[in-house]
């Protein structure tokens, strides 16, 4: 029997399995914890991080909001950096977690910033 954690690991690798970030549409990767989230554009290509934002920046960390919230100042503040870094268009990468909560709100953030997915 699978734990809930290698279920999520399978999925992981399910989902990498199709999802590819180049240099010009990154992978846009999500990492929830149980207090913090965390965005990454990666370029699979080169193996490199393009940019990164999370909830423990100081701009989302002043502003005394619920954990949905914060995902989705995440989302906004990952796609302010791809858009000055000329990037409008992404792949999205749940990172196993299900397209719910605050993976939603890190997407809905990121769109309203401006990107494309």
């Amino acid at each position: 029997m699978n734990t809930k954690l290698e279920q999520r690991q399978k999925i992981r690798y399910r989902i990498r399995k199709k999802v590819m970030g180049t240099a010009t549409k990154p992978r846009l990767s999500v990492y929830r914890s149980n207090m913090e989230i965390y965005a990454q554009l990666i370029d699979d290509n080169a193996g490199v991080t393009l940019a990164a934002a999370s909830s423990k920046e100081k701009d989302v960390v002043a502003q005394k909001v619920p954990k949905t919230e914060k995902s989705k100042l995440v989302g906004q503040s990952i796609a302010k950096k791809a858009v000055a870094l000329g990037l409008n268009s992404v792949v999205f990468d749940r990172g196993g977690n299900l397209y719910h909560g605050r993976i939603k709100a890190v997407a809905e953030g990121a769109r309203e910033g401006g990107l494309v997915f």
